[in-house]
């Protein structure tokens, strides 16, 4: 932008410059169009200075842009001219066919310096025209990468935001695990706890069972023995036996 702007202010320097100029030469042009070779010796004092000082300042103010334009003996009556405009004509007042030739190199310097000048603003301005425009198309560029980058910069934030609300999420499952985990643990230990009570009460009762069973070993034993069958005999009515039979009969 900064670059753009001098480009502008020196195109704006160099217009106003050369339209200046322009109008100058065109007056100055103007003025002598309006006098013929016969009427030079009649034209105003003032007007034959204003021609002159417009080419002298227009030499001056441009002499890089008319080098090579003017020839040396164009430059030669210029600076002719405009040392002494009134006497430039008079260099033989008898015959006024004299003046005509005089007269028309001026006329013609005049014409080329604005001829000059013209061709010269013209290119200035395409070129103006070319800057004006390569600027508006690398703007334009800028302006889209401008908003491409900040279309990216909203999908990265919108995905920041994403990936935050998902850690945030992972967080909480994170605790609701660990504290999932610890109930486990306090239910397994509680489940050994109680394996372990089990284990023991069937310990104990395999062992109770043990004794049983060796208690009814050694009962079937006692009632097996010679002793316990001698007294069997010896308590064992047989009228007891019938008494029983014929009461249910």
């Amino acid at each position: 932008t900064a670059i753009r702007e001098k480009q502008l202010a020196e195109f704006n320097g160099e217009e106003k410059d050369l339209l200046e100029s322009i109008s100058a030469l065109k007056s100055a042009v103007t003025v002598l169009s309006k006098h013929n070779s016969a009427a030079f010796l009649q034209m105003p004092r003032s007007h034959m200075l204003g021609v002159a000082a417009t080419i002298q300042n227009e030499m001056r103010k441009h002499s890089s842009l008319l080098e090579g334009v003017l020839t040396r003996s164009e430059r030669k009556a210029a600076a002719s001219f405009v040392q002494a405009p009134e006497d430039y004509f008079d260099a033989a007042p008898t015959f006024k066919q004299s003046y005509a030739p005089q007269s028309g190199e001026i006329f013609g310097i005049l014409r080329q310096m604005k001829e000059t000048f013209e061709s010269n603003l013209s290119a200035s301005q395409k070129e103006e025209m070319a800057n004006q425009k390569a600027y508006e198309d690398l703007k334009a560029a800028k302006e889209d990468e401008i908003a491409a980058g900040q279309a990216q910069i909203e999908a990265k934030t919108g995905e920041l935001a994403d990936t935050d609300e998902k850690n945030a999420q992972a967080k909480v499952d994170v605790e609701d695990t660990k504290a999932s985990l610890s109930a486990d643990e306090q239910f397994l230990m509680m489940l050994k706890e109680k394996c372990q009570m089990t284990d023991k009460e069937w310990e104990e009762r395999q062992k109770m069972r043990q004794l049983e069973m060796e208690a009814v070993s050694k009962a079937l034993a006692v009632l097996a023995g010679d002793d316990a069958h001698d007294l069997f005999t010896k308590t064992f009515n047989p009228a007891f036996v019938q008494t029983r039979s014929a009461e249910e009969s």
